[in-house]
This record gives C-alpha cells, structure tokens and sequence, in this order.
C-alpha cells in the first residue's frame, strides 16, 4: 500500500528527539518493514537522528505576508493584529493550511505518488487532511494524541480557540477512521464532533529489539562513575506537567535517608535550567545526573545504565497520554513508578511490573522507590515481568492493527491528485517555496 503520511505541527521535527518525533519515525519505519511505500509530508524535518525509511518532504509553514493579510480579513481582524506573536502564529498555521492541498497535490504530482491511503497526525488549526483525502479518492485515518485546543489554551495562550475548534471538528468529521492513543483522547474526540464508530484507542508501541543488548549501560555507569550505585532514571521532556520539580523534592528527601542512591534525568526543555539550579543550591551535584539532550538511538543505553525509572507526572483533570516513556522502559526491562492517573494506572501493575502512588502524594511517591530499591532482586524481576507486558506492542503489531481500520476502496485509475475548480478544471499548484526532500 501507498500511504502518504502527514505531519503539519512545525512544532514536531520528524529528526527531532521529541516523543512526538519518535513517534512519527516509529510508524514511518513500522509501516516500511510491513511492506508499504510511504511519502512523508511536514512542516518541519529538522535534525538529531537519522531519518526513516522512505521520502521525506519539507513543506514549511511560511505564508507570505499577503497571505497573512488575507487570512485576517477572513478572520474579520486587522491586519495591526499580526503584531501579537501568538496571534500571528495562529493565522499563520491557519494560512498555511489553506494552501496545503494545492501544495500537497503539487508536490505529489511532481514526485509521481499517488497514494491509497492518507494518514495524518491531528496537529492545531489543520484539516487541509480532508480536502487532500478527498482529492486523491482515499481513505483517511487520523491519529489524535491530545486534546489540542485545551492543551494550548492552558499551557500556551490561544487567540483563536473558535477557529481552531471549528478546523478540529471538521478533521475528526472527516476521517474513515480516528486513532485515539488512549480512552481519554477517544472520549475528548467523540464530544468534539467525531462519528462515535469511527474511533479507535490504539496506545502506543515500542520497537523492542531495540533494547535486547544492556552492554550499552555498564558503559555509561563507568563514564559517570556511578559504580555499583542504586540509580532511579527519568527519561523525557522536561515540561511543568512531567513533575522534574516533584521527583526531585521527593528525591532530597530519599537522599538524606539512602546516600548511596543517584538520579540520572536524561532529557532536555524549558524547566532543566531551573532544576539544575536547585540540584547545586541543595548540594546535590554529586547524585544528580542530568546529561541533558541524547539521541533516541542511545536511550536504550541509558535505561541499561538506571535500575529503574520514575514518570512523575503532576495531578491534571483529564490525564491523556499514552507515555512512550514507559513503554521504553518496560522494553528495557526496567519497572517504572507513576502516579495512579489514565492508563498508567493499567500499565503498571503494583508489584509486578512497578508501583503506583496517588497523584502529587511525595510520601506515596517517596515509599514507592524505596520499595523498589530495598529488594533489588524483587526490582529485577519486575523488570523482566515488564518487558513480557509489552512484548505484544511492538510498533509493528500496533502499525498493523492501525492501518488494518482503513477501508477498502475501488481501485484507482488517476495518476495523480488534483483538487479541481468550479468547473472540473484541476486547480494549479502552489510552489512548494521551501521544499526539500531526504530520500532513504
């Protein structure tokens, strides 16, 4: 099967190290293995690791400023409006996906693919996916990772929350199929205008094969000397609601009863600078690691290098992910404690594959990692017990389940997709300004 996957978040770098990002390379190499040809259209490719199989193109979100004017004269706004940085942002996405079916089947037509199959990753202002589907006679499967609009309006500022509800329900309307990473995505899609029977939760997987050789580990405890050290790991993002600030609160205190315990925090984002801080004023510099940002290819080391790892997240209303963090985790073997929230709470079973504690408790938290530490043998064999759990969720089990919820259609016998005019007359393509292609 052809499928033309799109990724239209500029704030998702496919080469990026963003769980996102991995999640994107994750399918695109899945898909690949399955047998499919897979075109890759984003906003934004970036750098950092090495890109999937398949072609991959750049079409960036740069509208010209005449687009920008008349998107806010669609919007009713003036044009001395573009001079708030997050509106301008806003018009500039919802600018940018008003000419991305033109560009798309463009670009398509350019490169000779004419796909079976759209598949999209739901990203905020965009339902271009629907025009483009359409266009090219294919089904369209649409993966939802978040509740978006609620995501920026609370931790980014949002202007126009009506049009970016309006572009979110026409895409959810308009997929064959929705792809929800977890029961709360799925019922935050079917109360936002998506078909009930077209939505699917579908969590997410890991490449296990990837985490069979813990040599990786040794190397890394040596380089740090860490020794034989008891080390709690925490590998991700370090955003306010992943809770660093509360694993190390906890962690202080554990310190001054278990000296000989280390934290290693792999990963990079807007609360390290401040962690860092705290970790030298509280004279901790010696048992806190925090190496920052690592290629996805060497994180299977660095969970070989920790005896366990801890997802911290703070308490919030609707819990929503599907964290590819402990699906890594588990993969290497490695138990995990977690707050009681969303599927974590069907991901983890305490005492078989990690333990769980209620949400923002640090004295729960606290009595969770010392369980794990004071039976090190215990904590080991849990690890094996969590790499057994995941071992059905290989990326190419949950690709395949994916893209077995497409329908079938009759066979194409166009060549290429157009998007026509009043009269039946195709519609020229925009130039792709800032394409560029990585071919594998």
């Amino acid at each position: 099967m052809r499928i033309l996957y799109l990724n239209l978040d500029r704030g998702i770098p496919v080469l990026g190290d963003k769980g996102a990002s991995v999640h994107v390379r994750e399918f695109l190499t899945a898909a690949a293995g399955l047998g499919h040809e897979v075109v890759l259209i984003a906003a934004t490719l970036g750098d950092g690791n090495p890109p999937p199989p398949g072609r991959l193109v750049e079409l960036t979100c740069d509208p010209a400023p005449e687009a920008l004017a008349a998107e806010c004269t669609a919007l009713g706004l003036d044009a001395g409006d573009l001079e708030r940085a997050i509106l301008r942002r806003e018009v500039a996405r919802l600018a940018y996906d008003r000419t991305l079916p033109q560009r798309v089947s463009a670009k398509l037509a350019e490169i000779g693919f004419v796909p079976d199959l759209v598949y999209e990753r739901h990203a905020l202002f965009h339902q271009a996916g629907v025009a483009i589907a359409v266009a090219c006679g294919v089904p369209r499967l649409l993966e939802v990772n978040a509740p978006l609009v609620e995501e920026q309006a609370r931790f980014r500022g949002l202007w126009l929350e009506a049009a970016a509800r309006a572009a979110e329900a026409a895409s959810y309307r308009g997929a064959d199929a929705v792809i929800a990473v977890s029961d709360a995505v799925a019922t935050h899609v079917r109360a936002s205008g998506g078909h009930p029977a077209t939505v699917h939760v579908v969590p997410n997987g890991v490449a296990l094969g990837r985490y069979d050789d813990p040599a990786g580990g040794a190397a890394i405890r040596a380089r740090l000397g860490l020794g034989g050290a008891p080390v709690i790991g925490f590998v991700g993002s370090f955003k306010p609601w992943h809770g660093m600030g509360f694993l190390l609160d906890v962690f202080t205190e554990l310190a001054a009863r278990r000296p000989d315990v280390r934290l290693l925090a792999v990963g990079e984002g807007p609360e390290r600078a401040a962690l860092v801080d705290r970790v030298a004023a509280l004279g901790l510099g010696d048992r806190v690691w925090l190496p920052g940002r690592v290629a996805h290819a060497e994180v299977p080391a660095w969970l070989a290098a920790m005896d366990f790892t801890v997802a911290p997240y703070l308490p919030q209303p609707e819990f929503y992910f599907s964290p590819l963090k402990l699906f890594e985790s588990f993969a290497a073997a490695r138990p995990a404690v977690a707050p009681r929230v969303g599927r974590l709470d069907g991901l983890i079973v305490p005492g078989e594959t990690g333990y769980l504690y209620s949400p923002g408790d640090p004295s729960g938290c606290l009595a969770a990692l010392e369980a794990l530490l004071e039976h090190p043998v215990r904590c080991r064999a849990m690890g094996l017990a969590a790499r057994r759990r995941v071992a059905a969720s290989g990326w190419d089990q949950t690709v395949a389940r994916i893209l077995a919820l497409a329908p079938r259609r009759a066979a194409k016998d166009t060549v290429a997709c157009t998007l026509s005019g009043d009269k039946g007359v195709p519609i020229a393509g925009l130039p792709a300004t800032g394409a560029h292609e990585f071919a594998t």
